[in-house]
């Protein structure tokens, strides 16, 4: 069997012909003649796998009730059925308010049969698409994976693990990696799994305050203790107290700032801009830096002290464009999310759209990908994102062109994509001359499968010749 279908129309006469049309077609076929008997129907069948009704044609007029509002709901409560609609009095904009409502298809009467085969295996298409996002969804969700840490990248797996220790603790940490990459919700995780979850937890971009403003802004102030200060602040570190206190872009502090952090992170207490007096806090500190701190204390930039005090726990997090791997588990999470949000249900990403975010290189990172799709998400007409749904930068990725230096320190005109695949080559290179060429060990660790593996070595040029320049 194909599948099972539902058809909801008041006519009996359509409603019998299309179930005959539909079991010709190797599928079970069941009807229903308004919206309360076929959500009657659903709400029976959803309890059961081998009644699941994988697809619904619903006409638009339902005598006294709208085919459109059975839409929503079966939208909002059996996502996992697809649903195309049929009407005799078709207009563009009732099609564009059931593709936005999330219909997969729009029909208009009379049906033909050519017309209602292809709408039939495009819906079950969908269907199975919609039900393995779902499946793989739970399956990771099974395995405690981490919002941020979605996919199968051996490192991120690793910080998976990471961050489920050190949470029980008071443990300081240290994130670093790129603008983007998900440090603030690896720190809200670290808090969300540990005895505080039921306290504050209270971030902070220190880059984004002006110096002068930054420590009335972490310690507070009292009334009249600079010009301005009309009345009593409390700070961010007395609000996280009991909590969580996460302090991005460290890296930014000046060295007086870094003095006063350092006082706090080893007695944990601090006097207000203003006030003699000394206020104690049990806080849990999450920093991260977007540069590497061991290079600022080398330039005298970064205090060593402060540096070995932050640096008890450090994770690290890779760029979104060392794990392509991991592209379309996190383009699923984040396409479910919105789903969510809008309160439609999308069925994936079309091949070439995929594709289209696979290639591209994220300089945001995690957050450039997931305001991607929440615009993706925004602009789709139907429930699977298509390149058209896709900015063009991701549509023509490696526009606009970028200056790379050559070895002379003349600029070249290159694009993103070219000027990454020397890094990539190497990556790939070094990759496999630790798992001794072995293309399957190889591809595990890069988080990508066998196939794409041979691709990119192709594509870059690495033959076995080069095993012996390793």
């Amino acid at each position: 069997m194909k599948g099972r279908v539902l058809i909801v129309d008041d006519d009996p006469v359509v409603a019998e012909s299309m179930a005959e049309f539909f079991a010709g077609e190797g599928c079970e076929a069941v009807t229903a003649y308004d919206a309360g008997e076929a959500l009657s129907l659903l709400r029976e069948t959803s309890g059961d796998p081998s009644l699941h009704v994988h697809a619904a044609f619903c006409d638009v007029a339902l005598g006294g009730s709208s085919g459109l509002d059975l839409l929503r709901a079966i939208s909002r409560d059996f996502p996992e059925t697809v649903t195309v609609m049929v009407t005799g009095y078709g207009t563009v904009e009732t099609a564009v308010e059931a593709l936005r409502l999330g219909a997969v298809d729009f029909l208009t009467k009379p049906v033909v049969d050519d017309e209602l085969r292809v709408a039939l295996e495009r819906a079950l298409r969908q269907q199975a698409l919609v039900s393995e996002n779902r499946r793989l969804r739970r399956t990771i969700q099974g395995r405690n994976a981490l919002p941020g840490v979605l996919g199968h990248d051996e490192r991120m797996r690793k910080i998976n693990e990471l961050v489920h220790a050190v949470a029980p603790s008071r443990t300081t940490v240290l994130m670093t990696g790129e603008s983007g990459v998900g440090k603030s919700l690896i720190a809200k995780t670290i808090h969300e799994l540990s005895p505080r979850k039921g306290k504050p937890f209270v971030d902070l971009a220190c880059g984004s305050i002006p110096e002068t403003l930054l420590e009335s802004e972490l310690f507070g102030h009292v009334k009249g203790a600079f010009t301005g200060a009309h009345a009593e602040k409390t700070g961010r570190f007395l609000a996280a107290d009991g909590g969580t206190i996460f302090l991005d872009e460290i890296n930014s502090a000046s060295p007086a700032m870094q003095l006063k952090l350092l006082r706090v992170l080893q007695e944990r207490r601090f006097e207000p801009v203003g006030s003699s007096e000394t206020i104690e806090v049990d806080v849990r500190v999450v920093l991260a830096t977007n540069e590497p701190l061991e290079k600022l204390v080398e330039e005298g930039r970064f205090r060593q002290d402060l540096y070995y005090r932050v640096n008890v726990v450090s994770i690290e997090l890779p760029p979104l464009r060392e794990r392509v791997g991991d592209v379309e588990t996190l383009a699923s999470h984040f396409l479910e999310m919105q789903g969510a949000e809008l309160g439609r249900t999308f069925a994936g990403f079309s091949p070439d759209a995929l594709e289209m975010l696979k290639r591209y290189a994220y300089p945001g990172n995690v957050r450039e990908l997931a305001n991607i799709v929440e615009r993706a998400a925004l602009l789709a007409s139907g429930q699977t994102i298509t390149p058209d749904d896709l900015p063009d930068t991701v549509r023509t990725p490696g526009r606009p062109a970028m200056l790379l230096a050559d070895a002379g320190g003349h600029a070249e005109a290159t694009t993103l994509a070219e000027a990454l695949l020397g890094p990539e080559r190497e990556i790939i290179l070094a990759a496999l001359q630790r798992n001794q060429w072995n293309r399957q060990q190889t591809a595990d660790e890069l988080g990508i499968n066998r196939t794409t593996l041979y691709k990119k070595m192709k594509q870059l040029d690495i033959e076995p010749e080069d095993r012996m320049a390793g």
